[in-house]
């Protein structure tokens, strides 16, 4: 657990002190420092509670910072892709570590496809920048994390998506929202 923290969550911490004061004094009109998180840091599936933990604490802490950095020049977002097909996660690096596109599942974006999608959610001035992929729409990102946010508000258990007891719910749900 600890190990995993120090990556996902410390090396958040410890970039945003690196490059944080450079940003303030950039020249640059509006500087930006993208905080990249994750979908099971807002949804939280069953499975890998650290990850999702660490994730989920990366998320309030970009929050944070957006509102610490409210009155300044430096503007925050939240960039949380979808499946994307990278040498981290499967891809095979070619020239200067791009995927080779022909080894690209079809339900992966490419590290190109979510830039452009970042710039323009980032022109549109979103803080959260929730990336789809060729098998999740926003759509259905957006349905998941009002379910997962009812819990709260609903009093349902937690992570209740999964749970069987909740299943034939949480379908009437996502029928509706089809529509």
């Amino acid at each position: 657990m600890r190990a995993l923290f120090d990556v996902n969550l410390f090396g958040v911490v410890n970039g945003i002190s690196a490059f944080l004061p450079a940003l303030r004094a950039s020249a640059a009109p509006t500087p930006r420092l993208i905080v990249t998180g994750s979908k099971q840091g807002i949804t939280n599936p069953p499975g890998n509670p650290c990850y999702n933990a660490s994730k989920s604490a990366v998320k309030t802490l970009a929050e944070q910072l957006s509102w610490e950095l409210r009155e300044t020049a430096v503007r925050v977002h939240l960039l949380v892709p979808g499946w994307t097909y990278t040498g981290i996660t499967g891809g095979a690096p070619g020239a200067y570590g791009a995927v080779q596109e022909a080894a690209k599942p079809s339900g992966a974006w490419t590290p190109a496809e979510v830039a452009t999608y970042m710039d323009r959610r980032i022109d549109a001035g979103s803080f959260y920048i929730i990336c789809p992929d060729n098998e999740t729409s926003e759509a259905d990102d957006k349905m998941r994390m009002a379910w997962a946010m009812g819990d709260i508000t609903e009093d349902r258990q937690p992570l209740s998506r999964w749970r069987d007891e909740y299943k034939p719910a949480y379908a009437e749900y996502a029928s509706k929202q089809a529509k």
